[in-house]
């Protein structure tokens, strides 16, 4: 089977590119029924793949030519299986893998089809699909073919099963490049990074890919000091830096509160002309704010042409966590009136901004906003940021009845909350009950009983300072 890389090679449909239109489209299609060329299976499978890879907005009209064309060839569901693992629709794929089997051309599946079906079944999180799918390519004899091999280590990086990905990997005996970096990335994401690093030193070669995901995958640990390290030495070592490491070490810098290294990176990127993503973009935002460099996070969020909803989230939680609460809020308005709408993430930013500021009725509006005007169900730390918002006004009874009234199980963090304003308001009995809920939840929650002997202490009761001691 010819490589998926070179689908087309007829003049004609070599015309068709990731930016053709569907108007354009027709016209090439034209042109190819009238020359008689889309009675070769074989020019009409490359002219089908073509439209179903350049752009998967045109995979509908890849479908209505796949249905009038004669004999279609396992080069042609096979891209059509690879195209929608990638689409917005990756259930469709087992329609044509389903097409494969019952073929009256005797058609069977290859090591390609089984490649892609399982991506597929990883894009769709899906256990037992995935179960299915390693059946039938054992069934067929491509559970030792290389690409088979890094598609389920990836599937079952994606299912969280690290047993699996080791069993997989136990059972390769030579793994090539592929495989390896597969498996690096797979422990690095699940928090292996002991032994994705022993592979990833031991690998002859290492492609930015494995770089990248060892990177990440210390930064994911905690281990952020390892993560800058590592990438000193990609650097030593000449390996190209795209904007995947950069992300890593920003986020590592933010995580360490190390402003002078993160500036370094973001002189960095400019230098080195790399594309200001998305993501780079929201993590410099998020670098800045949480090193306290308010200035430039704001310059970093203006200067960025593409915003996500993420983007906006960083940076206003971004002044939310360095007390500027009103310019927070403001910022949230300016979101909404550019017609981006907000998230879990974004309300998290949200109320600890009018936490900071003591705007309780404005909190009280946006959480109650989130279901009733945006469809967000507010989770635990929803509830623990309104009793954080209550308990820093003072209003201690309305944050318990806040709590008592929450539709699931109270957590920590309320109680917690709840607690410190106990601290700060001098409010021993409350203190006393939020702790004992605290201690309940979490018997070693040394924290709780540190707070409730300061809370004793300000009120010089030596005697119950001793006892909680």
């Amino acid at each position: 089977m010819s490589s998926l890389r070179s689908i087309a090679k007829h003049p004609t449909i070599s015309m068709v590119e990731p930016c053709t239109t569907l108007r354009e489209l027709k016209q090439i299609h034209t042109q190819l029924f009238i020359n008689g060329l889309l009675n070769n299976p074989h020019l009409a499978g490359q002219f089908i793949a073509s439209i179903a890879l350049n752009n998967p907005s045109n995979l509908y009209y890849s479908n209505q030519v796949l249905d009038h064309s004669q004999k279609p060839t396992l080069f042609t569901f096979n891209s059509l299986i690879r195209a929608h693992s990638k689409s917005s629709t990756p259930h469709r794929s087992f329609h044509f893998y389903s097409r494969i089997l019952h073929s009256t051309d005797n058609l069977t599946p290859d090591n390609y089809t089984f490649t892609f079906l399982v991506r597929t079944s990883a894009q769709l999180l899906a256990p037992q699909i995935g179960s299915s799918i390693y059946c039938a390519l054992m069934k067929y004899g491509f559970q030792h073919d290389p690409h088979v091999q890094s598609g389920l280590i990836y599937m079952y990086t994606e299912f969280g099963d690290l047993v699996a990905c080791h069993r997989v990997f136990s059972s390769i005996c030579e793994p090539d490049l592929v495989c390896q970096t597969a498996m690096v990335s797979a422990c690095a994401k699940m928090g292996d990074v002991g032994f994705a690093r022993k592979l990833f030193d031991k690998m002859s070669q290492r492609d930015p890919i494995a770089w990248n995901a060892m990177i990440s995958g210390y930064v994911q640990c905690g281990q952020s000091r390892e993560a800058l390290t590592l990438f000193n030495l990609m650097q030593r070592e000449g390996v190209k830096v795209n904007e995947v490491s950069m992300v890593s070490v920003l986020s590592a810098c933010a995580c360490l509160g190390a402003l002078d290294q993160g500036r370094w990176a973001h002189v960095y990127i400019e230098r080195n002309k790399l594309r200001m993503t998305v993501t780079l973009g929201t993590t410099l935002i998020d670098m800045y704010s949480k090193c306290g460099n308010l200035n430039k996070a704001m310059e970093a969020f203006w200067r960025m042409k593409e915003k996500n909803v993420y983007t906006w989230s960083s940076a206003i939680g971004g002044l939310a966590m360095n007390g500027a609460g009103e310019k927070c809020l403001e910022l949230f308005s300016l979101m909404k009136q550019d017609g981006v709408q907000p998230n879990e993430v974004t309300f998290v930013s949200v109320l600890r901004g009018c936490s900071v500021v003591g705007l309780v009725e404005e909190g009280h509006k946006h959480f109650v906003s989130m279901s009733e005007v945006y469809g967000i169900e507010p989770q635990l730390e929803h509830y623990g940021l309104m009793v954080d918002l209550y308990g820093r006004a003072g209003r201690l009874d309305e944050a318990l009845n806040f709590i008592n009234s929450m539709p699931m199980r109270p957590h920590v963090g309320a109680w917690g909350a709840l607690l410190n304003a106990c601290k700060i308001y001098k409010n021993m009995e409350m203190g006393e009950l939020a702790s004992r809920k605290i201690v309940e939840i979490e018997a070693k929650n040394h924290g709780a009983y540190v707070l409730l002997s300061n809370i004793y202490a300000d009120t010089k009761d030596w005697d119950r300072v001793s006892n909680v001691r």
